[in-house]
């Protein structure tokens, strides 16, 4: 610690971003700091609790990089954070982005579900969302198609389909559809996307009365039952606003060292939806805060008009990266909205506290338990490996990650052998030399721990393989018993057996692993014994070469696909008698 303090009495009291090392010289931790100096300065002195002490307990070294202001350091923190993908940052790496309705700026224009906004390059779509819960997205999407005929189609079809026969298309692909009456349609949808319910209400009560004067009394109960679960989702997400301002409110609970976040997204006077996390704190509530809107805005790019926010950070820095205004309601109904989001947040840490603890008791603990057992300084990133053939066939193996007891799904890797005969030993040899000396050339993670779901003989190619690549990584593997059930834990040199406990949460988080590991590697096998089974049938059929052969596979994938395609959609790819041959041989194949 003396290395720590004098390095400590050197750093200068401005703003900036820290790094925090490990002993191996891993950056495990990214922050930011008002001023650099007191905030380094409080990890080493007085007692921690949770990640905070954990954190601390492996720091060996650390790094800082002085900025001009606030802003800088924030947008610098974030950079730092994507690069380096510190394990104690939390950035919601796995989160998925949220899917939108985009109404198409086409001559006849389409509703459809959009997500990878940072990736649109049309600045002139017209987006509507987001929603969270992409089922309502859909709703509204087949709720709209249904009572406006737009263009259902991504591509103009050579006759009118089954949409314009039920009247929900106008057959824009073979008809001149008149401007005035797109351009109709188009103002009702917009509005109605923009939270004015009357529109949609209207047409579909009209709708229903006239199904009622007609007889038609099954179709117009339908509608009535539509139109009455519409209006009961309105009322509910109905909010106490006088604009129909399209905005984000965040809200923040704190307890026992966590952080509660709630968001919500109004659109038209209406909250479309929500979000909740609910992660361990590590640094100052009001940079844990910022940094979670920073990177959640990274994550949805589309910001709305108004972001409100509790009176916990400087709106300053945020407004000098967004254009969105970002506001601290004082009073007013736009407060009350901000107390509602906190009135959730807290509901939320309230009722998902004890699964949080018993998640960590599965999974952390469990961690935990597995580095004592094998007497490790650290254990972070655990790397497994399987192996999966069929006589020789199609050999692979999968590799899955779990980084402090949680699959890392990111990290997966799929292994396809060169060998093309089944010998495990082989097979472990090629994939865990393929393996190392890819993280040795390009200066990747080392994992703290290897298991390889075999016996001792796997365990010791492994650990040969390591060796000549000069690599110092533990090495396990995982025994079964006769119902191929994982038992006991083989470590150590020379080999012995670790009886584990069938009722432990170490149990629990072993056999989650083999699991995982397996049910990966066999997954890839099986796509790649079903694409060679496709390949092979196809090598059947005179005038189907190699070119052709890649065409067919990357558009349908799978003989279903191609025995469901008629002869004018082969024609695309191969000659029509081709197409006959093709259509015939697969028919009898299935007889």
């Amino acid at each position: 610690m003396d290395f720590i303090k004098n390095k400590l009495s050197l750093v200068p009291n401005e703003p900036g971003c820290y790094l925090m090392k490990n002993e191996v010289g891993t950056i495990i931790y990214v922050g930011k700091a008002k001023k650099l100096k007191n905030r380094l300065s409080s990890y080493f002195r007085g007692t921690h609790t949770g990640k905070t002490a954990k954190l601390v307990s492996e720091i060996r070294d650390f790094e800082y990089i002085i900025v001009s202001s606030e802003t800088e350091s924030l947008i610098l923190e974030i950079n730092l954070i994507k690069k380096y993908d510190p394990k104690y940052n939390i950035l919601l790496r796995d989160d998925k982005s949220y899917p939108y309705i985009e109404f198409t700026n086409e001559k006849a224009p389409r509703l459809k579900i959009v997500r990878n906004l940072s990736r649109k390059k049309n600045k002139n779509a017209r987006l509507f969302g987001p929603y969270p819960n992409v089922t309502a997205a859909r709703s509204t999407v087949n709720l709209i198609n249904r009572l406006y005929p737009l263009r259902k189609c991504e591509t103009y079809p050579k006759k009118p389909c089954l949409f314009y026969h039920i009247h929900e298309c106008l057959g824009y692909c073979v008809y001149d559809v008149p401007e005035h009456k797109i351009q109709k349609m188009e103002n009702d949808i917009i509005k109605f996307l923009k939270g004015d319910d009357k529109i949609i209400t209207d047409k579909i009560k009209e709708e229903m009365n006239a199904a009622s004067a007609n007889l038609n009394f099954e179709k117009a109960l339908e509608l009535k039952n539509l139109l009455e679960n519409i209006e009961i989702t309105l009322v509910k997400q109905k909010v106490e606003v006088s604009d129909l301002v399209d905005r984000d409110v965040f809200g923040y609970y704190v307890d026992k060292g966590y952080l509660s976040i709630q968001v919500f997204f109004i659109r038209g006077a209406k909250i479309v939806g929500r979000k909740s996390d609910i992660f361990p704190m590590i640094d100052t509530l009001e940079n844990e805060f910022l940094r979670y809107i920073v990177s959640f805005y990274d994550k949805h790019a589309l910001l709305p008009k108004e972001v409100l926010i509790p009176n916990i950070v400087d709106v300053n820095i945020l407004e000098e990266i967004y254009s969105s205004s970002f506001k601290i309601p004082q009073k007013g109904e736009k407060k009350k909205i901000v107390d509602m989001a906190i009135d959730n947040a807290k509901n939320a840490m309230e009722e998902k506290f004890e699964l949080i603890k018993k998640d960590e008791a599965r999974t952390i603990d469990a961690n935990e338990s597995l580095r004592e057992i094998l007497h490790l300084k650290q254990l972070h990133r655990i790397e497994l490996f399987d192996n999966s053939n069929l006589f020789g066939s199609y050999n692979v193996s999968g590799m899955v990650v779990f980084k402090e007891g949680k699959p890392s799904k990111n990290d997966y890797r799929k292994f396809k052998i060169t060998l093309d005969k089944n010998d495990d030993y082989g097979t472990m040899k090629e994939v865990i030399y393929r393996r190392y000396f890819r993280v040795l050339m390009d200066n990747l993670e080392r994992p703290d721990l290897i298991i390889v779901d075999g016996a001792k003989g796997q365990m010791n190619i492994a650990r040969e393989v390591l060796q000549e690549l000069g690599m110092n990584i533990p090495v396990v593997g995982l025994k079964k018993d006769d119902k191929h059930s994982t038992n006991a834990l083989l470590a150590f040199d020379p080999i012995i057996e670790i009886e584990i406990d069938k009722r432990s949460n170490l149990f629990y988080l072993l056999e989650r692993m083999q699991d995982e590991v397996h049910n990966f590697t066999i997954s890839y096998h099986r796509k790649l014994r079903s694409k060679g089974s496709i390949e092979s049938l196809l090598d059947s059929i005179e005038g189907i070469g190699d070119k052709r052969k890649k065409l067919l596979l990357k558009k349908y994938h799978t003989i279903n696909k191609i025995k469901e395609a008629n002869i004018e959609e082969l024609k695309e790819i191969l000659p029509e008698n081709v197409s006959i041959k093709l259509k015939e041989f697969l028919n009898q194949v299935s007889d």
